[in-house]
């Protein structure tokens, strides 16, 4: 159902436009003026988040890929102070990057004119702000079945859930889990990144102001607590909380009660409180940065997501995931990986975890030529400690035979491969020069290149997608 041309109050909607590209930005900001609403440009964080502090906003269309985690910040500001604005994400790298924030609507960028209507003008949804994604946390290790156990036997429990583990684990996607299969479900999941705000704004995020409570307080707003009234409040980033707030949100998560800032009326709210952290908080109490007490309170049930070198049976399953999600956005066929692919997703230690994995994915999904994805696709950093790992465990002579040829040229095309690519690099993709110092001919290089997927007629042009 459309939404009425002007707000509530009668005024013009108002919505500001978020893009590093400027003349994107002030030309979609123009077009949307001429179909009724108030449209602003911004051209980078900055300029966003002043534009949010000039008004009351209907909605944002905002860069999800805006450098230095610059679409996170604006994300946060704006929903602390318009919690109702409709946040429409724009990516050219796929739904991943727009779906971290939270947003009410995923778009391709650039953008086609009638999605941008439709993202701006439908009605929200009546409990989270998203579809739930799916529960790509989970998978079938050991260690994740261990996980999922625990969590199908307090999710229904009002019980409050401290979820650790190294950054990318998936500890949003977990708490998403918990909520879901609570008797919350239904009801709105409010997510917080703690160390994205301010303490001063991250208290209003939490529980709202007072008219007059600070410079451009200019009317009573509810915070998260409220919001997540009988849903779930997901305090991600727990550890970089303040010692000031740290003494408030132990008062609230004992007895729910609480103060908006400036206010004096204390509220009550029923909401059940998921909290994670990539942090030690055990060290950071010895360290006095973190209270003990707040500690004990929050970690009535910890649970650790384990990084996915702990669970390398899961990475194939999850990057079938991940490419199931993308393929609508290749466009080109795209069948799935091939075995080398996944034998080098699989060997790869992932120090960023599923942030990273996804990523890799992205990258396969986009610059890929073929219809698999093979090991040429997937980033340098993992054909390299793949080659660094295999000449670490030399196999037993006998265990060439048990491979099959296909697979043994597929494996033995990733070393060579990128030994051409680094070698064309040093030598500023001069054919000859690289061939000179390979002890090959021109024309042997150009035969091998072929073989190998290496486009040299583009190289002078443009470095390769594995470069």
């Amino acid at each position: 159902m459309p939404r009425p041309a002007s707000s509530a109050s009668g005024r013009p909607r108002r919505v500001l436009v978020v893009d590093d590209d400027r003349r994107m930005a002030s030309g979609l900001a123009q077009w949307l003026c001429g179909q009724g609403w108030h449209a602003t440009a911004a051209g980078s964080p900055a300029e966003a988040i002043a534009g949010i502090g000039r008004g009351p906003l209907d909605g944002c269309l905002l860069d999800a890929d805006l450098a230095a985690g610059g679409s996170r910040r604006v994300a946060a500001v704006l929903r602390a102070a318009w919690p109702e604005a409709r946040l429409v994400a724009m990516s050219a790298r796929g739904g991943a990057a727009g779906e971290s924030l939270a947003a009410d609507a995923l778009l391709s960028s650039p953008p086609a004119d009638r999605a941008v209507l439709a993202a701006l003008e439908a009605e929200p949804p009546a409990a989270d702000r998203l579809p739930q994604p799916a529960p790509v946390a989970g998978g079938s290790s050991p260690a994740m079945r261990q996980v999922l156990d625990v969590v199908r036997r307090i999710a229904a429990t009002p019980a409050t859930v401290l979820l650790t583990g190294e950054s990318g684990t998936g500890k949003s996607l977990l708490a998403r889990e918990i909520h879901r299969r609570s008797d919350r479900g239904q009801q709105r999941f409010v997510e917080v990144a703690c160390g994205s705000l301010s303490e001063t704004l991250l208290e209003s995020e939490l529980f709202g102001h007072v008219a007059g409570a600070f410079t451009g307080a200019t009317a009573d707003r509810d915070g998260t607590f409220a919001r997540a009234d009988g849903g779930t409040l997901f305090l991600d980033e727990i550890g970089t909380a303040s010692p000031a707030l740290q003494v408030k949100l132990l008062r609230v998560l004992q007895d729910f009660e609480f103060e908006p800032v400036g206010g004096s009326e204390t509220r009550r709210v029923d909401t059940r409180v998921l909290l994670a952290t990539n942090d030690n908080l055990e060290n950071l109490v010895a360290a006095g940065e973190f209270r003990s007490d707040l500690f004990w309170r929050i970690n009535v049930i910890s649970i650790e997501l384990p990084p996915l070198r702990h669970r390398r049976e899961d990475i194939g399953p999850l990057a079938e995931t991940f490419l199931e999600r993308l393929r609508p956005q290749a466009g080109r066929p795209v069948d799935g990986f091939a075995p080398a692919a996944i034998e080098c997703l699989e060997a790869y230690d992932w120090p960023g975890n599923i942030r990273e994995l996804v990523h890799a994915v992205e990258r396969a999904v986009f610059l890929g030529r073929s219809r698999q994805i093979v090991p040429a696709d997937l980033p340098a950093a993992v054909l390299a400690a793949v080659g660094q790992r295999r000449d670490r465990t030399p196999g037993p002579p006998a265990a060439a035979a048990t491979i099959p040829a296909e697979s043994l040229r597929e494996r033995l095309a990733i070393p060579e491969r990128q030994l051409i690519l680094d070698t064309l690099r040093r030598h500023g993709w001069r054919r000859d020069a690289a061939a000179k110092a390979l002890g090959i001919n021109r024309a042997t290089l150009y035969k091998k290149a072929k073989r190998l997927g290496v486009d040299l007629a583009s190289l002078g042009r443009r470095p390769p997608a594995s470069a």
